[in-house]
């Protein structure tokens, strides 16, 4: 099945088949990653120095976003530039920036999170999904050539104007938004609060691979 098929089955138990497809995609070397930022602690993240917040990044962070070698090492020349410049103090700022704006404004944490060096608008919503997944979706290629197919959007004409490599915060505000309100529409639908978009962005992610 589909994306357009499933965005409109109304089936929880289609839904759910797809989210543990996700994981049937995760390559086993890094599945303990996978399931180490699956379970991050918040607040674990928010009491972090900004040394230790930047170990997080390029040893975590990074590494599950940019997959492929040559991307990884692009974004982290960029990332160490933080502590090759003596610029730390411009991270932490930022980190702390990360933990006290009003998580329901897409805008302001995407544009906070876009400051990290390394980090395009893909890069900066996967931070937010894994630190708000219940307020946040990873948007990157996928994401948008899902959404893309699903001619029923309201949003349908605006999405096939965005360009899936070369996103920008209004793409990503529009995508977020699709996420938050098929959330509401599952959990609303499915008589639970299971669902987020985070989980959203993990099927779209996957459905059709």
């Amino acid at each position: 099945m589909g994306i357009k098929e499933l965005w409109i089955s109304g089936s929880e138990k289609l839904w759910n088949d797809a989210l543990v497809h996700y994981w049937a995609l995760v390559r086993p070397e890094n599945m303990k990653l996978e399931r180490d930022l699956d379970r991050l602690d918040p607040d674990g993240i928010k009491t972090m120095s900004a040394d230790e917040f930047f170990d997080f990044l390029y040893n975590k962070y990074f590494v599950w976003k940019y997959t492929a070698k040559n991307r990884l090492a692009t974004t982290r020349a960029h990332l160490i530039k933080y502590k090759s410049e003596n610029r730390m103090n411009e991270l932490s700022r930022i980190h702390q920036k990360l933990f006290s704006f009003d998580t329901i404004n897409i805008l302001e944490g995407l544009e906070i999170a876009n400051q990290i060096r390394g980090l395009g608008i893909a890069g900066a919503s996967g931070l937010l999904s894994l630190i708000y997944p219940k307020y946040f979706g990873t948007i990157d290629q996928f994401a948008v050539k899902a959404l893309q197919a699903v001619d029923d959007l309201p949003e349908h004409s605006l999405l096939q104007n965005i360009k899936p490599e070369n996103l920008n915060i209004k793409n990503g505000y529009v995508l977020i938004e699709i996420m938050r309100n098929k959330t509401n529409e599952l959990n609303s639908e499915f008589k639970n609060d299971k669902w987020n978009p985070r989980k959203i962005d993990m099927v779209l992610w996957s459905i059709d691979r």
